[in-house]
């Protein structure tokens, strides 16, 4: 049995894809630490349309509140504002760790998964926003 994701050597396209998505989570890192400081200066970037237009928050509401308290190391508010943030703070970091031991390697991660396997992903992925959500909406009342 192949195992679901393997280590290769990267092609040009490959490298690329992961220096992208190194320098976007980095990016996003740099923003989420700063955050605080730069909302003061109202230097952040717009709200969320969805709660524009609705009143109500979006799936994604908070996740950028939610990763500046991680950066203080304030979980309650963390999960408060976002439930899914601190582990999506956690594998934001490991995914910044992975992709560049990739870039000084010259290996690339590729997932080798079933459709059946990638349904399976998509179902757990999209239940789990429901549910923060649903905690979010219903529970912790933001």
């Amino acid at each position: 049995m192949a195992l679901p994701v393997a280590l290769t050597r990267a092609v040009p396209s490959d490298r690329l894809r992961d220096l992208g998505l190194l320098a976007g989570l980095l990016l996003w890192m740099v923003y989420t630490r700063l955050f605080f400081v730069l909302q003061a200066a109202h230097l952040t970037a717009p709200p969320c349309p969805f709660f524009y237009l609705t009143g109500h928050p979006c799936p994604f509401c908070g996740g950028t509140r939610s990763f500046a308290y991680m950066w203080q190391g304030d979980l309650t508010n963390s999960v408060r504002l976002y439930p899914l943030g601190p582990a999506l703070f956690a594998g934001t970091v490991a995914g910044i760790v992975g992709l560049a031991a990739a870039a000084v390697s010259g290996r690339t991660w590729t997932p080798r998964l079933t459709r059946f396997q990638w349904r399976v992903l998509a179902i757990g992925v999209g239940s789990a926003v429901v549910i923060s959500w649903a905690l979010k909406a219903f529970i912790l009342g933001n």
